[in-house]
């Protein structure tokens, strides 16, 4: 095994560290016996260049732009596969056959539908009350429903688990918008596929035979699948935190939601679309780039850049050739897609956006199919959240079969006073 030797400058005193291979990726420097030998800490703000576990479900080469599930690459899997057979890649390791495809989507719409008490605690959220609020309450209330899951000691009782919530999670989602716009709730229709549905259940009123059209439904499915995983970003990093503590993995996902709404992370595309409504036409673009560049203006140009990837994100290449392809048949807002192209124009061509590889992410594209969906700013975390649920539910079920798995518990340099004395 290969190591790497620490040099302490202050003693002259040396340490060895194994060093850990990958089967892709960078090496790794396992460190778990440094405060033991040394006294010392590692200090990595953001965790920038910290491994906090070993995983087999999703790949990123930030600086090559990929992206993998289970080794496969993301643009194969967003234009060949739906999402179901993403999910089931991802729960399984293994994609499905005819017969196994079959029979997922199937028990996924048996289970898709929700207890009634739930309705009672959407009932009860104000009118005001924000979508992904209610959703991270409603998915904690699950815990209380399925209490049984709190020890989930097989691999059988965990897909149960897995499927479970997975169905639920887009039925919940649109209970949220309901409740928001105070229209009737709208029951899952099982003789509708898992994107249709959803769909369905966001649009449709009681007694309407709604038909949703295909180029919705695959729009909205290559969406999902490429939220699906992410590696150990924030809100995945949060479920598995959560996970650590032997929390019931509803209420670890409940956290990744909470995680999932900053702004800075699920909540993104939402400002990417607030964004361009704000500079209003393609003749204020010009301004608003200015002051993007300008080192002393706080504005900051919302769906470019990425804390992982420096080049390319392919999820974003996937989608704006799927913009390209339906933007007539989806009647993508004119206005908004003229000024997002001019911004696109530039960025893709001024030395400041490419010398900071500052190159439109998933967020820029997104937002404007999901416009052109009907699905409301306020929604579109949560899309984020129904794509992510199968990513976060896989990470869950690898951190239980983990030998190695502890308790989250990072440590800190101190910088408050002194020791003092009364």
């Amino acid at each position: 095994m290969s190591s790497i030797t620490l040099i302490d400058n202050r003693t002259g005193k040396s340490y060895e560290f194994p060093i850990l291979n990958p089967t892709m990726g960078p090496d790794v420097i396992d460190v778990r016996s440094l405060y033991k030998e040394t006294g010392m800490f590692t200090y990595d703000p953001g965790f920038t260049s910290t491994a906090s576990c070993s995983s087999a479900i999703t790949y990123i080469d930030g600086d090559k732009g990929e992206l993998r599930y289970r080794g496969y690459d993301i643009c194969d899997l967003a234009t060949k596969k739906s999402y179901l057979d993403v999910a089931y890649l991802l729960l399984t390791s293994k994609l499905p056959n005819e017969k196994e495809r079959a029979e997922f989507d199937i028990e996924l719409r048996k289970r898709s539908f929700v207890h009634e008490g739930l309705k009672r605690l959407f009932d009860a959220f104000p009118d005001k009350a924000h979508p992904m609020a209610m959703m991270s309450s409603a998915v904690s209330a699950l815990s209380t429903f399925y209490f049984e899951h709190l020890n989930v000691s097989s691999d059988e009782e965990a897909q149960v688990m897995a499927r479970r919530i997975i169905a639920k999670i887009p039925t919940l989602a649109a209970f949220t918008h309901r409740r928001m716009f105070g229209i009737p709730y709208i029951y899952p229709d099982i003789e509708r596929p898992f994107t249709e549905n959803f769909l369905y259940m966001m649009r449709a009123y009681p007694g309407e035979n709604l038909e949703i059209r295909d180029v919705e439904i695959r729009a909205l499915d290559t969406i999902f699948t490429l939220h699906a995983d992410h590696e150990q970003n924030a809100s995945t990093s949060t479920v598995r935190a959560v996970a650590s503590t032997g929390a019931h993995p509803y209420a670890a996902l409940s956290a990744g939601i909470n995680a999932l709404w900053g702004r800075a992370h699920g909540g993104a595309n939402e400002s990417v679309i607030a964004q361009l409504e704000m500079i209003g036409s393609v003749e204020n673009v010009d301004a608003f780039i200015a002051r993007a560049k300008d080192p002393h203006d706080d504005f900051k140009l919302m769906g470019f850049g990425h804390r992982v990837y420096k080049n390319f994100d392919p999820r974003s290449k996937i989608l704006k050739k799927l913009l390209d392809e339906l933007k007539d048949d989806l009647g993508i807002d004119s206005n908004l897609l003229k000024i997002a192209q001019k911004i696109e124009e530039i960025a893709l061509n001024d030395s400041y956006f490419i010398e900071r590889k500052l190159y439109p992410n998933i967020d820029f594209y997104s937002g404007l199919i999901l416009t052109a969906l009907k699905i409301p700013q306020s929604m579109f975390t949560i899309i984020f959240v129904i794509g992510r649920c199968v990513g976060w539910i896989a990470q869950w079920i690898e951190l239980k079969d983990d030998p190695e798995m502890k308790i989250a518990r990072p440590r800190q340099r101190y910088m408050g006073e002194e020791a003092k004395t009364l």
